[in-house]
Formats: structure tokens, C-alpha cells, sequence
């Protein structure tokens, strides 16, 4: 299958934007925040336009700034994804999403949830932080520091928060997620909490997960479907 979607500016900011063909809410928007192979990422594409089918209008920003990791990059332990990282911290990647935003409520919009990926995951929180959306969907984040990123969220976040990981993802050690289910589960984030683990899948699995694997390929499919529930129920 092949991205049907198209780059728009928003706010100045190249935005892969995927628009519902079917009636939808015109004052809500989900904010999808890629991983580091950013919007012409073919995968990522792909997941902004299965959002728009399900009819919810789709805008993943280029808070890259057009400088995504390169293709090469993906499984290849020589790409030093240190030094790339720190070129696209928090003060270079949220002014671009600050500015979408804020161009999209002035156009009317007044609701947003955000889905983050691996990279992305991190700042989709960080919305969530800063009480900029209403609906939080991360799948396997980075750069999330066990336990501050999530007492923050406790302390300060007002969107219901669903994580999707995979059991073998390397990123949050199974000690770090029950580290943060003692944060916010059993009711302790008032907003709405769900850790969901899929068998077999390692990180990145949601966006690049293969598709000849039988694993990895119902770990794919079901968060997402985990996603749209999610947005149904609170969005």
C-alpha cells in the first residue's frame, strides 16, 4: 500500500496531514509525533492515513526540522543515534509543535489527543505534561526517565494514558514498567491509565514491525486497533 496523504504547511510547518474522507469532527485533531525517521518515513505515512480512514483528521509535524535519521540508520549499531539525539532535543522539536498547534486552534480546532512513537513518545507526553492535549497514546517511547517523566504525568497530566510496549523491547525493562504501572495504576492517575504488552514484539514494533512475522505483525495491528479504542472512549 502506498501513502495517500499529502505534506501541508500548518503554522510554517511542513505537516504530513491525513484528512478523513468520511464525515468527521472538524474541532478535534490527533498530533502523531514519528520516530526518528520522521514524516517521509513511508511507515509512518502509512499509520497518519489509517487514522484519517477511521475519521479522525491526522497531522504528523516535521519536528524534525527535515533532518530525520537516515534510512540506514534502522538496526545499524555503527549510526550514532546519540549524537543525532542531540540535535533534536526538546528545544529544537517542540517550537515546531508548539506552532502547529497553535495554528490549528486558530482554525477552529479545540480538541487534541496525540500519539508518540519510540522518538516521538517522549514529547507526546510532554503534551500531556503541559496539559496541551486531551488524549495520550505513546507506543514503546525513548528517552523517558523512570520514574520523573511518569510523576510528572501523575502530578500534572489531565489526558487518559494508554502505553503500548512490546515484550521485548529493550527500553523499558519489564522492573521499569512496574515501576510505572505503581505510578499510575489502580486507579492512582484519575484520568485513565493502560499498560498493554504484546508478545514477541521488540521496539519499534507499532511503526516497523515485520510483517512476516506472525508476532510482530498482530502486535502491529492491535495496538493500533488498542489506539482507536482508546481514542473512541476518551476522544
Amino acid at each position: 500500500m502506498q501513502p495517500s496523504s499529502k505534506i501541508h504547511s500548518i503554522g510554517g510547518v511542513p505537516c504530513y496531514v491525513g484528512t478523513p474522507t468520511i464525515e468527521y469532527d472538524r474541532k478535534k485533531a490527533l498530533i502523531l509525533l514519528t520516530d526518528i525517521f520522521g514524516v517521509t518515513f513511508s511507515n509512518n505515512k502509512l499509520l497518519v492515513d489509517d487514522f484519517a480512514r477511521k475519521g479522525y483528521l491526522t497531522i504528523a509535524p516535521d519536528y524534525l526540522l527535515g533532518d530525520p535519521a537516515p534510512p540506514y540508520a534502522w538496526n545499524n549499531s555503527k549510526f550514532n543515534v546519540y549524537a543525532w539525539t542531540q540535535n533534536h532535543l526538546s528545544d529544537v522539536t517542540r517550537p515546531p509543535i508548539d506552532k502547529v498547534i497553535q495554528a490549528l486552534r486558530d482554525g477552529g480546532v479545540t480538541s487534541f489527543a496525540v500519539t508518540g512513537y519510540c522518538f516521538g513518545g517522549r514529547y507526546a507526553i510532554d503534551l500531556a505534561i503541559d496539559q496541551v492535549v486531551d488524549v495520550l497514546i505513546v507506543a514503546h517511547p525513548k528517552q523517558v526517565d523512570v520514574p520523573a517523566t511518569f510523576q510528572a504525568l501523575a502530578e500534572k497530566g489531565e489526558a487518559p494514558f494508554l502505553l503500548e510496549l512490546g515484550s521485548e523491547d529493550t527500553e523499558l525493562s519489564a522492573c521499569d514498567q512496574e515501576v510505572i504501572d505503581g505510578i499510575l495504576g489502580d486507579g492512582k492517575y484519575a484520568p485513565g491509565y493502560k499498560r498493554k504488552v504484546w508478545d514477541g514484539c521488540p521496539h519499534g514494533f507499532a511503526v516497523r514491525g515485520d510483517m512476516l512475522d506472525e508476532q510482530q505483525f498482530a502486535g502491529k495491528a492491535g495496538s493500533f486497533e488498542d489506539s482507536i479504542a482508546w481514542l473512541k472512549q476518551y476522544f
